[in-house]
């Protein structure tokens, strides 16, 4: 069975910074790609940013230039560095990993699953 945890949120003032982590656990080969998304109060749930094993990025408009993504394959282990946060930010951050291969996966020949964190919540205050 994969888990992501995440970690990292809480209470920021407008201009300053988090840092998110989320860790993927279980009998895990490879994973694809893996993400940050968020929901904020009323609204969808709206990609943030993701990369992919050889460390490709993409981001939402809404956060290029202020938000970094990085993964520790290794590790298993994602990472979403928010810079010059604004309270339009807050919202609850999930983790995705896309494509992960396990045991399971691979006997059956397949792409792999995708994955979702519980998420965590980021509030930025102004």
């Amino acid at each position: 069975q994969v888990q992501l945890v995440e970690s990292g949120g809480g209470l920021v003032q407008a201009g300053g910074s988090l840092r998110l982590s989320c860790a993927a656990s279980g009998s895990i080969f490879s994973i694809n790609a893996m993400g940050w998304y968020r929901q904020a109060p009323g609204k969808q749930r709206e990609l943030v940013a993701t990369i992919t094993s050889g460390r490709s990025t993409n981001y939402a408009d809404s956060v290029k230039g202020r938000f970094t993504i990085s993964r520790d394959n290794a590790k298993n282990t994602v990472y979403l560095q928010m810079n010059s946060l604004k309270p339009e930010d807050t919202a609850v951050y999930y983790c995705n990993a896309a494509g992960v291969q396990t045991p399971k996966s691979i006997a059956a020949m397949s792409n792999g699953m995708d994955y979702w964190g519980k998420g965590t919540l980021v509030t930025v205050s102004s």
